[in-house]
């Protein structure tokens, strides 16, 4: 198993859209490519605002293969354009890590 970490900047002015386009909207649709989310939380530095969730994988080709499926959904295509067009841009840069564990590591909680 493979962990993915990812980590959006989101703005004051409009964060509480983007919570709300993320938990009615994206979860759900992920869950229909086989995204397991793991946990999610909002940090806030004296930079930047961000949303951060950890994904559970089988591998990496299944992690390839549902972002994919999922980018090229059409209902999160569209919610995309109207939550964009209402609130303007709800995400501002993106970091995507593939976390694999070490020998080592004990296992994840939950």
């Amino acid at each position: 198993m493979i962990h993915q970490l990812r980590i959006y900047e989101i703005f004051e002015r409009n964060k509480a859209a983007f919570h709300a386009r993320f938990r009615d909207h994206a979860a759900r649709i992920m869950k229909n490519y086989g995204f397991r989310i793991v946990a999610m939380w909002e940090a806030t530095s004296e930079r930047r605002t961000e949303f951060v969730y950890l994904l559970a994988w089988a591998d990496e080709a299944a992690k390839n293969a549902a972002w994919s499926a999922f980018m090229a959904d059409a209902e999160w295509k569209d919610i995309k354009r109207l939550t964009s067009a209402e609130h303007g841009d709800l995400v501002g840069a993106i970091e995507d890590r593939l976390l694999v564990p070490t020998a080592y590591s004990p296992p994840l909680c939950g």
